[in-house]
Protein backbone atom coordinates (compact mmCIF):
# COMPACT_ATOMS: atom_id res chain seq x y z
CA UNK A 1 0.00 0.00 0.00
CA UNK A 2 2.74 2.44 0.97
CA UNK A 3 4.57 1.83 -2.30
CA UNK A 4 1.57 2.08 -4.62
CA UNK A 5 2.64 3.54 -7.97
CA UNK A 6 1.60 7.11 -8.70
CA UNK A 7 0.48 8.07 -5.20
CA UNK A 8 3.42 10.40 -4.55
CA UNK A 9 4.26 8.91 -1.17
CA UNK A 10 4.21 12.33 0.46
CA UNK A 11 4.07 13.20 4.11
CA UNK A 12 0.62 11.71 4.59
CA UNK A 13 1.70 8.35 3.17
CA UNK A 14 4.75 8.37 5.40
CA UNK A 15 2.37 8.41 8.37
CA UNK A 16 0.63 5.33 6.95
CA UNK A 17 3.98 3.63 6.47
CA UNK A 18 4.80 4.31 10.12
CA UNK A 19 1.60 2.63 11.28
CA UNK A 20 2.05 -0.30 8.92
CA UNK A 21 5.65 -0.74 9.98
CA UNK A 22 4.58 -0.95 13.62
CA UNK A 23 2.02 -3.59 12.70
CA UNK A 24 4.46 -5.62 10.62
CA UNK A 25 7.11 -5.51 13.36
CA UNK A 26 4.57 -6.47 16.04
CA UNK A 27 5.28 -3.16 17.71
CA UNK A 28 1.74 -1.80 17.44
CA UNK A 29 -0.10 -1.43 20.73
CA UNK A 30 -3.73 -2.44 20.53
CA UNK A 31 -6.53 -1.13 22.72
CA UNK A 32 -9.86 -2.94 22.97
CA UNK A 33 -12.79 -0.97 24.37
CA UNK A 34 -15.31 -3.37 25.90
CA UNK A 35 -14.15 -6.65 27.42
CA UNK A 36 -17.25 -8.77 26.88
CA UNK A 37 -18.00 -11.74 24.65
CA UNK A 38 -16.47 -9.94 21.66
CA UNK A 39 -13.72 -7.81 23.12
CA UNK A 40 -11.93 -10.27 25.38
CA UNK A 41 -11.55 -13.06 22.78
CA UNK A 42 -10.29 -10.45 20.30
CA UNK A 43 -7.79 -9.10 22.81
CA UNK A 44 -6.53 -12.63 23.46
CA UNK A 45 -5.96 -13.31 19.75
CA UNK A 46 -4.05 -10.06 19.27
CA UNK A 47 -1.90 -10.94 22.29
CA UNK A 48 -1.30 -14.48 21.07
CA UNK A 49 -0.08 -12.94 17.81
CA UNK A 50 2.63 -11.12 19.76
CA UNK A 51 1.06 -7.68 20.08
CA UNK A 52 0.70 -5.80 23.34
CA UNK A 53 -2.96 -5.33 24.21
CA UNK A 54 -4.75 -3.16 26.73
CA UNK A 55 -8.40 -3.77 27.45
CA UNK A 56 -10.60 -0.86 28.49
CA UNK A 57 -13.86 -1.29 30.36
CA UNK A 58 -16.05 0.85 32.60
CA UNK A 59 -16.62 -2.20 34.82
CA UNK A 60 -13.83 -2.11 37.40
CA UNK A 61 -14.54 -5.66 38.58
CA UNK A 62 -14.20 -6.98 35.05
CA UNK A 63 -10.91 -5.11 34.52
CA UNK A 64 -9.55 -6.46 37.83
CA UNK A 65 -10.47 -9.99 36.87
CA UNK A 66 -8.56 -9.71 33.60
CA UNK A 67 -5.61 -8.23 35.47
CA UNK A 68 -5.73 -11.28 37.74
CA UNK A 69 -5.61 -13.54 34.69
CA UNK A 70 -9.02 -15.01 35.46
CA UNK A 71 -11.51 -15.34 32.62
CA UNK A 72 -15.27 -14.81 32.93
CA UNK A 73 -15.90 -15.70 29.27
CA UNK A 74 -16.46 -19.38 28.49
CA UNK A 75 -14.73 -19.10 25.10
CA UNK A 76 -11.55 -17.78 26.77
CA UNK A 77 -10.15 -20.40 29.17
CA UNK A 78 -8.31 -19.02 32.17
CA UNK A 79 -5.37 -21.24 31.27
CA UNK A 80 -5.08 -19.29 28.02
CA UNK A 81 -5.59 -15.82 29.50
CA UNK A 82 -3.38 -16.17 32.58
CA UNK A 83 -0.02 -16.71 30.78
CA UNK A 84 -0.71 -13.75 28.48
CA UNK A 85 -1.31 -11.54 31.50
CA UNK A 86 1.79 -12.91 33.24
CA UNK A 87 3.86 -12.15 30.12
CA UNK A 88 2.36 -8.63 30.04
CA UNK A 89 0.86 -9.25 26.62
CA UNK A 90 -2.57 -8.30 28.01
CA UNK A 91 -3.55 -5.79 30.66
CA UNK A 92 -6.86 -4.18 31.55
CA UNK A 93 -7.84 -0.81 32.94
CA UNK A 94 -10.69 1.62 33.53
CA UNK A 95 -8.35 4.54 32.82
CA UNK A 96 -9.27 5.63 29.29
CA UNK A 97 -6.42 8.16 29.23
CA UNK A 98 -4.20 5.23 28.25
CA UNK A 99 -5.92 5.21 24.85
CA UNK A 100 -3.42 7.87 23.78
CA UNK A 101 -0.68 5.21 23.98
CA UNK A 102 -2.50 2.85 21.61
CA UNK A 103 -1.70 2.59 17.92
CA UNK A 104 -4.97 0.81 17.15
CA UNK A 105 -8.28 0.92 19.00
CA UNK A 106 -11.06 -1.62 18.51
CA UNK A 107 -14.51 -0.64 19.81
CA UNK A 108 -16.46 -3.69 21.00
CA UNK A 109 -19.35 -2.24 23.02
CA UNK A 110 -23.01 -3.33 23.22
CA UNK A 111 -25.65 -1.92 20.87
CA UNK A 112 -29.02 -2.83 22.43
CA UNK A 113 -32.47 -1.97 21.17
CA UNK A 114 -34.74 0.46 22.96
CA UNK A 115 -38.28 -0.67 23.78
CA UNK A 116 -39.38 1.12 20.61
CA UNK A 117 -37.02 -1.21 18.65
CA UNK A 118 -34.77 1.59 17.46
CA UNK A 119 -30.99 1.22 17.95
CA UNK A 120 -29.34 2.51 21.09
CA UNK A 121 -25.87 3.56 19.89
CA UNK A 122 -25.06 5.54 23.02
CA UNK A 123 -22.25 3.12 23.95
CA UNK A 124 -20.69 3.57 20.51
CA UNK A 125 -20.87 7.35 20.88
CA UNK A 126 -19.30 7.20 24.35
CA UNK A 127 -16.47 4.97 23.12
CA UNK A 128 -15.84 7.18 20.08
CA UNK A 129 -15.76 10.28 22.29
CA UNK A 130 -13.32 8.55 24.62
CA UNK A 131 -11.07 7.81 21.64
CA UNK A 132 -11.41 11.36 20.25
CA UNK A 133 -10.24 12.95 23.51
CA UNK A 134 -6.96 10.99 23.24
CA UNK A 135 -6.71 10.76 19.47
CA UNK A 136 -3.38 11.39 17.80
CA UNK A 137 -1.98 11.03 14.31
CA UNK A 138 -1.31 7.55 12.96
CA UNK A 139 -3.96 5.86 15.09
CA UNK A 140 -6.40 3.32 13.69
CA UNK A 141 -9.93 3.12 15.12
CA UNK A 142 -12.06 0.09 14.21
CA UNK A 143 -15.70 -0.28 15.19
CA UNK A 144 -16.82 -3.88 15.74
CA UNK A 145 -20.19 -3.30 17.41
CA UNK A 146 -23.11 -4.41 15.27
CA UNK A 147 -25.11 -1.45 14.04
CA UNK A 148 -27.07 -0.04 11.10
CA UNK A 149 -25.41 0.81 7.76
CA UNK A 150 -23.96 4.31 7.92
CA UNK A 151 -23.06 4.43 11.62
CA UNK A 152 -19.30 4.49 11.06
CA UNK A 153 -19.45 7.34 8.53
CA UNK A 154 -22.40 9.30 9.95
CA UNK A 155 -21.69 8.98 13.67
CA UNK A 156 -18.15 7.82 14.45
CA UNK A 157 -16.25 9.69 11.72
CA UNK A 158 -17.61 13.18 12.61
CA UNK A 159 -16.70 12.56 16.24
CA UNK A 160 -13.11 11.60 15.38
CA UNK A 161 -12.72 14.56 13.03
CA UNK A 162 -14.19 17.11 15.45
CA UNK A 163 -10.79 18.42 16.54
CA UNK A 164 -9.29 18.79 13.08
CA UNK A 165 -7.72 15.40 12.38
CA UNK A 166 -8.83 13.96 9.04
CA UNK A 167 -9.80 10.33 8.54
CA UNK A 168 -7.72 8.76 5.79
CA UNK A 169 -5.00 11.38 6.15
CA UNK A 170 -4.16 11.79 9.82
CA UNK A 171 -6.06 8.90 11.41
CA UNK A 172 -7.65 5.73 10.08
CA UNK A 173 -11.18 4.40 10.55
CA UNK A 174 -12.73 1.04 9.68
CA UNK A 175 -15.67 -1.19 10.48
CA UNK A 176 -15.21 -4.90 11.11
CA UNK A 177 -18.30 -6.75 12.31
CA UNK A 178 -17.90 -9.21 15.11
CA UNK A 179 -18.82 -12.79 14.22
CA UNK A 180 -18.67 -14.38 17.65
CA UNK A 181 -20.70 -17.55 18.21
CA UNK A 182 -20.44 -18.26 21.97
CA UNK A 183 -19.98 -21.92 22.79
CA UNK A 184 -18.97 -22.92 19.25
CA UNK A 185 -16.14 -25.41 19.65
CA UNK A 186 -15.24 -25.40 15.96
CA UNK A 187 -15.27 -21.73 14.96
CA UNK A 188 -13.79 -18.98 17.11
CA UNK A 189 -12.22 -15.56 16.65
CA UNK A 190 -9.05 -16.71 14.92
CA UNK A 191 -10.50 -19.10 12.33
CA UNK A 192 -13.67 -17.18 11.49
CA UNK A 193 -13.06 -14.98 8.41
CA UNK A 194 -13.01 -11.27 9.28
CA UNK A 195 -14.80 -8.66 7.19
CA UNK A 196 -13.08 -5.26 6.96
CA UNK A 197 -14.43 -2.08 5.42
CA UNK A 198 -12.43 1.14 5.58
CA UNK A 199 -13.59 4.76 5.40
CA UNK A 200 -10.99 5.08 2.64
CA UNK A 201 -8.92 2.51 0.77
CA UNK A 202 -5.91 3.34 2.94
CA UNK A 203 -8.00 2.94 6.10
CA UNK A 204 -9.15 -0.47 4.91
CA UNK A 205 -5.61 -1.57 4.13
CA UNK A 206 -4.32 -0.49 7.55
CA UNK A 207 -7.11 -2.37 9.34
CA UNK A 208 -6.57 -5.42 7.12
CA UNK A 209 -2.88 -5.53 7.99
CA UNK A 210 -3.66 -5.32 11.70
CA UNK A 211 -6.36 -7.97 11.79
CA UNK A 212 -4.31 -10.36 9.66
CA UNK A 213 -2.11 -10.69 12.73
CA UNK A 214 -4.96 -12.15 14.79
CA UNK A 215 -7.28 -13.77 12.22
CA UNK A 216 -6.48 -16.44 9.64
CA UNK A 217 -8.43 -14.84 6.81
CA UNK A 218 -9.38 -11.20 6.32
CA UNK A 219 -11.89 -10.19 3.63
CA UNK A 220 -11.61 -6.55 2.55
CA UNK A 221 -14.82 -4.97 1.21
CA UNK A 222 -15.30 -1.61 -0.49
CA UNK A 223 -16.71 0.49 2.35
CA UNK A 224 -17.73 0.62 6.00
CA UNK A 225 -21.38 0.60 4.91
CA UNK A 226 -20.88 -2.66 3.04
CA UNK A 227 -19.21 -4.24 6.06
CA UNK A 228 -22.06 -3.06 8.30
CA UNK A 229 -24.61 -4.54 5.90
CA UNK A 230 -22.77 -7.88 5.73
CA UNK A 231 -23.33 -8.44 9.43
CA UNK A 232 -27.00 -7.54 9.22
CA UNK A 233 -27.52 -9.82 6.24
CA UNK A 234 -25.98 -12.74 8.13
CA UNK A 235 -28.21 -12.38 11.15
CA UNK A 236 -31.32 -11.37 9.21
CA UNK A 237 -30.87 -14.53 7.14
CA UNK A 238 -30.95 -16.58 10.32
CA UNK A 239 -33.81 -14.67 11.94
CA UNK A 240 -36.04 -14.93 8.86
CA UNK A 241 -35.36 -18.64 8.35
CA UNK A 242 -35.93 -19.38 12.02
CA UNK A 243 -39.18 -17.44 11.80
CA UNK A 244 -40.17 -19.55 8.78
CA UNK A 245 -39.42 -22.86 10.48
CA UNK A 246 -41.18 -21.73 13.67
CA UNK A 247 -44.29 -21.09 11.61
CA UNK A 248 -43.82 -24.47 9.92
CA UNK A 249 -43.80 -26.01 13.42
CA UNK A 250 -47.14 -24.35 14.18
CA UNK A 251 -48.52 -25.61 10.85
CA UNK A 252 -47.29 -29.15 11.55
CA UNK A 253 -49.03 -29.12 14.94
CA UNK A 254 -52.31 -28.17 13.25
CA UNK A 255 -51.74 -30.91 10.65
CA UNK A 256 -50.80 -33.48 13.33
CA UNK A 257 -47.33 -33.91 11.85
CA UNK A 258 -43.92 -34.22 13.52
CA UNK A 259 -42.02 -31.12 12.39
CA UNK A 260 -38.69 -32.66 13.38
CA UNK A 261 -39.29 -35.66 11.12
CA UNK A 262 -40.29 -33.33 8.29
CA UNK A 263 -37.13 -31.21 8.64
CA UNK A 264 -34.77 -34.18 8.94
CA UNK A 265 -36.29 -35.80 5.86
CA UNK A 266 -36.06 -32.55 3.87
CA UNK A 267 -32.41 -32.18 4.92
CA UNK A 268 -31.53 -35.33 2.98
CA UNK A 269 -31.81 -33.26 -0.22
CA UNK A 270 -28.19 -32.49 -1.17
CA UNK A 271 -28.99 -29.16 -2.85
CA UNK A 272 -31.44 -26.29 -2.56
CA UNK A 273 -32.28 -26.82 1.12
CA UNK A 274 -30.60 -25.69 4.33
CA UNK A 275 -32.11 -27.05 7.55
CA UNK A 276 -33.19 -24.67 10.30
CA UNK A 277 -34.88 -25.87 13.46
CA UNK A 278 -37.78 -24.44 15.48
CA UNK A 279 -37.53 -23.48 19.11
CA UNK A 280 -39.15 -21.54 21.95
CA UNK A 281 -38.05 -18.17 20.55
CA UNK A 282 -34.89 -16.24 19.74
CA UNK A 283 -32.24 -15.25 22.24
CA UNK A 284 -28.74 -13.86 22.53
CA UNK A 285 -27.18 -10.52 21.75
CA UNK A 286 -27.46 -10.71 17.94
CA UNK A 287 -30.26 -12.50 16.14
CA UNK A 288 -33.27 -11.09 18.05
CA UNK A 289 -31.83 -7.58 17.79
CA UNK A 290 -29.67 -7.02 14.71
CA UNK A 291 -32.36 -7.29 11.98
CA UNK A 292 -34.25 -4.46 13.67
CA UNK A 293 -31.26 -2.13 13.07
CA UNK A 294 -31.80 -2.67 9.38
CA UNK A 295 -35.58 -2.37 9.62
CA UNK A 296 -35.24 0.92 11.53
CA UNK A 297 -32.77 2.34 9.01
CA UNK A 298 -35.02 1.47 6.08
CA UNK A 299 -38.02 3.12 7.72
CA UNK A 300 -36.03 6.36 7.59
CA UNK A 301 -35.87 5.80 3.82
CA UNK A 302 -39.63 5.18 3.62
CA UNK A 303 -39.27 1.43 3.09
CA UNK A 304 -40.92 -1.30 5.14
CA UNK A 305 -38.68 -4.35 5.66
CA UNK A 306 -41.58 -6.80 5.57
CA UNK A 307 -39.69 -10.07 5.94
CA UNK A 308 -37.86 -8.76 9.00
CA UNK A 309 -41.02 -7.46 10.64
CA UNK A 310 -42.96 -10.66 9.99
CA UNK A 311 -40.14 -12.91 11.20
CA UNK A 312 -39.90 -10.77 14.33
CA UNK A 313 -43.61 -11.20 14.99
CA UNK A 314 -43.46 -14.98 14.60
CA UNK A 315 -40.32 -15.42 16.69
CA UNK A 316 -41.42 -13.11 19.50
CA UNK A 317 -44.74 -14.99 19.75
CA UNK A 318 -43.09 -18.38 20.33
CA UNK A 319 -42.79 -18.17 24.16
CA UNK A 320 -46.55 -17.62 24.43
CA UNK A 321 -47.14 -20.43 21.95
CA UNK A 322 -45.03 -22.72 24.17
CA UNK A 323 -47.02 -21.81 27.28
CA UNK A 324 -50.33 -22.28 25.45
CA UNK A 325 -49.25 -25.71 24.21
CA UNK A 326 -48.13 -26.62 27.73
CA UNK A 327 -51.49 -25.56 29.16
CA UNK A 328 -53.24 -27.69 26.54
CA UNK A 329 -51.04 -30.69 27.41
CA UNK A 330 -51.86 -30.28 31.10
CA UNK A 331 -55.57 -29.95 30.35
CA UNK A 332 -55.42 -33.25 28.47
CA UNK A 333 -54.22 -34.78 31.75
CA UNK A 334 -57.01 -33.09 33.77
CA UNK A 335 -54.65 -30.51 35.25
CA UNK A 336 -54.69 -26.72 35.24
CA UNK A 337 -51.65 -24.54 34.65
CA UNK A 338 -52.72 -22.43 37.61
CA UNK A 339 -51.04 -24.01 40.64
CA UNK A 340 -49.11 -26.64 38.68
CA UNK A 341 -45.47 -27.24 39.51
CA UNK A 342 -43.50 -26.42 36.37
CA UNK A 343 -39.79 -27.15 36.08
CA UNK A 344 -37.98 -25.24 33.32
CA UNK A 345 -34.85 -27.00 32.07
CA UNK A 346 -32.33 -24.53 30.69
CA UNK A 347 -32.62 -20.74 30.83
CA UNK A 348 -29.56 -19.73 28.79
CA UNK A 349 -30.39 -18.53 25.28
CA UNK A 350 -28.52 -21.42 23.63
CA UNK A 351 -26.97 -24.77 24.37
CA UNK A 352 -23.94 -25.01 26.65
CA UNK A 353 -23.49 -21.29 27.40
CA UNK A 354 -24.30 -19.18 30.46
CA UNK A 355 -25.64 -16.16 28.60
CA UNK A 356 -29.32 -15.38 29.30
CA UNK A 357 -29.58 -12.18 27.25
CA UNK A 358 -32.89 -12.09 25.36
CA UNK A 359 -33.42 -15.76 26.27
CA UNK A 360 -36.93 -17.03 25.49
CA UNK A 361 -36.84 -18.76 28.87
CA UNK A 362 -37.24 -15.35 30.51
CA UNK A 363 -40.54 -14.75 28.71
CA UNK A 364 -41.70 -18.32 29.31
CA UNK A 365 -41.05 -18.05 33.04
CA UNK A 366 -42.81 -14.69 33.19
CA UNK A 367 -45.86 -16.05 31.35
CA UNK A 368 -45.97 -19.13 33.58
CA UNK A 369 -45.87 -16.96 36.68
CA UNK A 370 -48.62 -14.73 35.27
CA UNK A 371 -50.70 -17.91 34.92
CA UNK A 372 -49.98 -18.57 38.62
CA UNK A 373 -47.90 -21.66 38.01
CA UNK A 374 -45.32 -22.68 40.62
CA UNK A 375 -42.12 -22.23 38.58
CA UNK A 376 -38.59 -23.47 39.26
CA UNK A 377 -35.67 -23.99 36.94
CA UNK A 378 -32.49 -25.98 36.52
CA UNK A 379 -29.56 -24.84 34.43
CA UNK A 380 -26.02 -26.19 35.02
CA UNK A 381 -24.56 -22.99 33.52
CA UNK A 382 -26.78 -20.40 35.24
CA UNK A 383 -26.78 -20.83 39.05
CA UNK A 384 -28.92 -17.71 39.66
CA UNK A 385 -31.46 -15.94 37.50
CA UNK A 386 -32.42 -12.32 38.14
CA UNK A 387 -34.72 -10.68 35.61
CA UNK A 388 -37.08 -7.89 36.59
CA UNK A 389 -39.21 -9.15 39.47
CA UNK A 390 -37.96 -12.71 38.96
CA UNK A 391 -35.17 -13.89 41.26
CA UNK A 392 -34.62 -17.64 41.25
CA UNK A 393 -31.82 -20.07 41.93
CA UNK A 394 -31.18 -23.21 39.94
CA UNK A 395 -32.59 -26.27 41.72
CA UNK A 396 -30.96 -29.67 41.96
CA UNK A 397 -32.12 -31.95 39.17
CA UNK A 398 -32.90 -35.31 40.73
CA UNK A 399 -35.56 -37.97 40.49
CA UNK A 400 -37.62 -36.49 43.31
CA UNK A 401 -37.71 -33.09 41.61
CA UNK A 402 -38.72 -34.60 38.28
CA UNK A 403 -41.43 -36.87 39.67
CA UNK A 404 -42.77 -34.05 41.85
CA UNK A 405 -43.28 -31.73 38.89
CA UNK A 406 -46.55 -31.59 37.03
CA UNK A 407 -44.64 -30.71 33.87
CA UNK A 408 -41.10 -30.14 32.67
CA UNK A 409 -40.39 -27.63 29.89
CA UNK A 410 -37.18 -28.32 27.96
CA UNK A 411 -36.15 -24.83 26.83
CA UNK A 412 -32.36 -25.13 26.39
CA UNK A 413 -30.88 -28.48 25.39
CA UNK A 414 -27.65 -28.36 27.43
CA UNK A 415 -25.43 -31.41 26.86
CA UNK A 416 -24.92 -31.80 30.63
CA UNK A 417 -28.58 -32.75 31.15
CA UNK A 418 -29.41 -36.45 30.82
CA UNK A 419 -32.39 -36.02 28.53
CA UNK A 420 -33.22 -39.70 28.14
CA UNK A 421 -33.48 -39.96 31.91
CA UNK A 422 -35.66 -36.84 32.06
CA UNK A 423 -37.98 -38.39 29.50
CA UNK A 424 -38.23 -41.63 31.47
CA UNK A 425 -38.84 -40.06 34.89
CA UNK A 426 -40.88 -36.87 34.41
CA UNK A 427 -44.67 -37.35 34.22
CA UNK A 428 -44.96 -34.77 31.40
CA UNK A 429 -42.29 -33.07 29.28
CA UNK A 430 -42.89 -30.32 26.74
CA UNK A 431 -39.79 -30.57 24.57
CA UNK A 432 -39.12 -27.38 22.57
CA UNK A 433 -35.72 -28.53 21.25
CA UNK A 434 -36.24 -32.18 20.28
CA UNK A 435 -33.82 -32.96 23.10
CA UNK A 436 -35.46 -36.29 23.91
CA UNK A 437 -35.17 -38.66 20.95
CA UNK A 438 -37.95 -40.95 19.90
CA UNK A 439 -41.66 -40.91 20.70
CA UNK A 440 -42.94 -41.20 24.27
CA UNK A 441 -46.46 -40.91 25.65
CA UNK A 442 -45.32 -38.42 28.28
CA UNK A 443 -43.26 -36.24 25.91
CA UNK A 444 -44.98 -33.53 23.85
CA UNK A 445 -42.79 -31.94 21.20
CA UNK A 446 -42.91 -28.49 19.68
Amino acid sequence: MAGAAGDGRGERDQETVTLLEKIERNEARVGVIGLGYVGLPLAVEFARAGLRVTGFDVDAARARQVQDGSSYISDVPTEVLAPLVAERRISATTNFDELSDMDAISICVPTPLRKTKDPDISYIVEAAEAARKRLRREQLVTLESTTYPGTTEEVVRPILEADGLKVGQDVFLAFSPERVDPGNARFHTRNTPKIIGGSTARCGEAAKRLYEKAVERVVLVSSTQTAEMVKLLENTFRAVNIGLVNEIAIMCDRLKLDVWEVINAAATKPFGFLPFFPGPGLGGHCIPIDPHYLSWKLKLLNYNARFIELAGEVNSAMPRYVVDRLAHALNARRKCLNGSKILVLGVAYKKDVSDVRESPALDIIELLREARADVSYHDPHVPKLVHGPVSLESVILDEQRLRGSDAVVAVTDHAAIAWDWVGRVAPLVFDTRNAIPGLHDNVVKL
